[in-house]
């Protein structure tokens, strides 16, 4: 019994002995860890996928950058976060534009307590006390009496402090917030570097911004993120935010770099940070690796994008030095008609600042801004004519000055003010017959031509016409992949005689856009594609000068499908052929002699000016010009739309400036394209016509009634 009272004495001391151990000598380590924390999960930012166009060269990249960050415990203590902005301060220049107003109130009396505290009247420390005020209307009360000769008390150091704290509060506890990333020099990263151990929080570390290869060429569509500083849109943060992103992301804001986020933003890197009660970080686990963000490859070619530009500015600059006050813009697309790829999209304007002419992009208003085309559009009113059924294909129709009512003015043919003579449809194409169109506007809405009758439209022209329209791409929304897309302005002036204004294109406005998707539509035989700016998406690999393996190609779309009886389509290409290469062709003049095939139609239209120099109450008469045309014409591969608008004011100061652009640019299309058959390609991106196309075999035409003529 006594052995056994001893073994259980022993046994009993050995516990107690531990027990001292593990609550004496360990009990502050095993309190720890009972007070850790380990669902803290910090996300961190992931440079964004890069730009190519369709032959690999890079549009947009990420251009790295020294930054220096700061990361705020859970409970941290603005005291210590002021004494560490203070200690930061004195090795790195921070830039003060940021602190607003209020910031320097705050800080003020963060300074000067004392002083604060007396902006304070007895009697209202006396209210306060009574519980007669709260401590927020306290300090309401001292930030509306602070002043300006107050303000001018804190120093340029003390600013620069501020700067700094208000960077270590802006970000979330355990996220890092970017304290400076812009004009870190190499010594301000080596010098923080050194002292981290003495800067709680802090941290050096490589961030990014956006560079543009070709510095503001084709920069309103590609579209801009916002800043570090900016983070999410206030407008758009909810959506965001419920998406997984941080309240100081970057995201595109506009255009390309908008439309595609999802693809561009990348995967962040998650880390879970093990904290003790107090905040502090005790380890750190890595969740996901995180990789940066998809690249696109462009449809572009950016070598063409960039010599359509130069054309631009040079026939824009030719032309300001006459006398045109008006004219200010021009705009070019080139696309694949069987694909609906944008090989170029260049727009620009003609402005001033600080009193000095300057030429800007605005590549964006091929989209975004709309006008009266003119004569380009009546390749559409023929078509519409046949599938109407008022028209057959190779109908003729007389041309002669028509007259309505009492009026003696007559609306009448550029070419034939006077007489009449029987027309084709193709002839009526190639010398832009305004009667031609007319007559089938009228047949359209009922009605008759009668010698000083009335018009007697019916109702249904305008929806009639504007539906099949339509159908080309006019007057509706092309389904580009970019935002903000406008359908172009729909006259609203409900009278009979306005289709006929409609029917030769100067009553409904167009985009320049629109006006591609709809020669493409005629050139490829009467699919309407889908313009699209994307071609490809890749996957990111390190390399800096190769592009990843696809992850996603963008197949043509066809929007919809003209519904044609054979040869129709053919012998509008017929008469789009004959604008360039028949004897009387409005183009001949200008493309007869080009070495590719082209077929074409060109485009005048009077209107009243409405662009930014308008003053109110004048209404000052101006004239558009614009030119549609694809090459070549017996298998085309690139449609192209020009659009001038307010070109110049009355015809005697005409200036063909749409037919210099749209020569040069189709010149330099095929320059290009010569030029990179007789070179060995680098790693480019394969082009692929996917669309089946209808045969587009010229017709014979009858070109003795032909005889050489100007635009209308």
């Amino acid at each position: 019994m006594n052995m056994l009272f001893f073994v259980v004495f022993l046994l009993f001391s050995a516990l107690i002995f531990r027990l001292g151990i593990v609550q004496i000598v360990q009990g502050e380590d095993y309190q720890r860890k009972i007070e850790r924390t380990e669902d803290v999960t910090v996300n961190t930012s992931v440079p964004r996928g890069k730009i190519y166009d369709r032959y690999g060269k890079v549009v947009v990249d990420n251009k790295p950058q020294n930054a220096i960050t700061y990361t705020r415990s859970s409970n941290a203590d603005p005291e210590e976060m002021m004494k560490t902005a203070e200690k930061l301060a004195q090795l790195i220049e921070k830039e003060t534009d940021q602190v607003t107003e209020r910031d320097k109130k705050d800080f003020w009396i963060t300074k000067h307590p004392k002083k604060a505290e007396a902006k304070i009247t007895d009697a209202e420390w006396a209210a306060y006390k009574a519980d007669q005020l709260t401590e927020d209307e306290i300090y309401d009360m001292q930030l509306d009496r602070i002043t300006e000769t107050d303000l001018s008390e804190l120093t340029g150091a003390e600013l620069e402090v501020l700067a700094i704290y208000r960077e270590f509060t802006a970000g979330y506890a355990q996220t890092p917030q970017i304290v400076k990333n812009e004009n870190v020099t190499d010594v301000e990263y080596a010098v923080v570097s050194e002292n981290l151990s003495s800067l709680p929080g802090v941290n050096t570390t490589t961030d990014w911004e956006r560079a543009y290869a070709y510095d503001g060429t084709l920069k309103t569509v590609l579209g801009n993120i916002s800043s570090s500083k900016e983070g999410l849109p206030r407008e758009m943060a909810d959506y965001y935010m419920a998406r997984g992103y941080s309240r100081n992301d970057r995201v595109g804001k506009s255009y390309l770099e908008y439309q595609y986020e999802d693809i561009l933003r990348g995967q962040k890197t998650k880390m879970k940070n093990v904290t003790d009660k107090s905040g502090n970080v005790l380890d750190s686990e890595i969740i996901t690796e995180g990789q940066r963000g998809n690249d696109l490859v462009l449809t572009i070619d950016m070598d063409l994008q960039t010599a359509v530009e130069k054309i631009i500015e040079e026939e824009l600059t030719k032309a300001k030095s006459s006398y045109h006050p008006f004219l200010d813009r021009a705009f070019v697309t080139m696309m694949d008609p069987n694909t609906g790829e944008i090989l170029a999209m260049a727009g620009k304007q003609y402005t001033t600042s600080d009193g000095k002419p300057k030429i800007v992009d605005f590549a964006l208003g091929n989209m975004t801004t709309s006008y009266a085309m003119g004569s380009a559009v009546k390749g559409a009113t023929v078509l519409t004519g046949y599938m109407t059924g008022v028209n057959e294909p190779g109908e003729r129709i007389v041309d002669e000055p028509l007259y309505f009512g009492s009026s003696a003015k007559s609306k009448s043919s550029w070419f034939n003010r006077s007489g009449a003579m029987s027309i084709s449809d193709t002839y009526a194409l190639m010398r832009s017959s305004n009667v031609y169109m007319f007559k089938t506007a009228m047949e359209i809405g009922g009605a008759d031509y009668v010698r000083n009758g009335g018009l007697g439209i019916n109702d249904e022209a305008f929806p009639t016409m504007r539906k099949y329209f339509g159908q080309f791409g006019l007057g509706v929304k092309t389904g580009i992949d970019l935002p903000n897309e406008q359908a172009g302005y729909k006259g609203f002036i409900d009278q009979p005689g306005k289709i006929l204004d409609f029917s030769i294109g100067q009553f409904d406005t167009y985009t320049p856009l629109q006006l591609a998707q709809y020669v493409s539509t005629i050139a490829n035989g009467g699919y309407r594609m889908q313009p699209h700016i994307v071609k490809e998406v890749r996957k990111p690999i390190s390399s800096t000068n190769k592009i990843g393996p696809i992850a996603e190609e963008i197949e043509p779309n066809v929007l919809n499908t003209l519904e044609l009886e054979p040869g129709w389509i053919e012998q509008v290409q017929e008469g789009f052929r004959l604008v360039v290469h028949g004897s009387e062709g409005t183009a001949a003049s200008y493309f007869g002699d080009a070495p590719y095939k082209m077929a074409a139609k060109t485009g005048t239209a009077e209107g009243v000016y409405d662009g930014p120099l308008k003053e109110k109450g004048k209404n000052e008469m101006t004239w558009n010009v614009t030119l549609v045309g694809y090459a070549p014409y017996d298998n085309p591969e690139v449609a192209m739309a020009v659009v001038v608008p307010w070109a110049y004011e009355d015809s005697s100061s005409s200036i063909p400036i749409n037919h210099y652009i749209g020569r040069r640019a189709m010149d330099k299309y095929f320059e290009l394209k010569e030029q990179r058959a007789s070179e060995k390609p680098a790693q480019a991106v394969i082009d692929q016509d996917i669309v089946p196309k209808t045969g587009t075999e010229t017709s014979d035409a009858d070109e003795s009634e032909t005889e050489e003529s100007e635009d209308e």
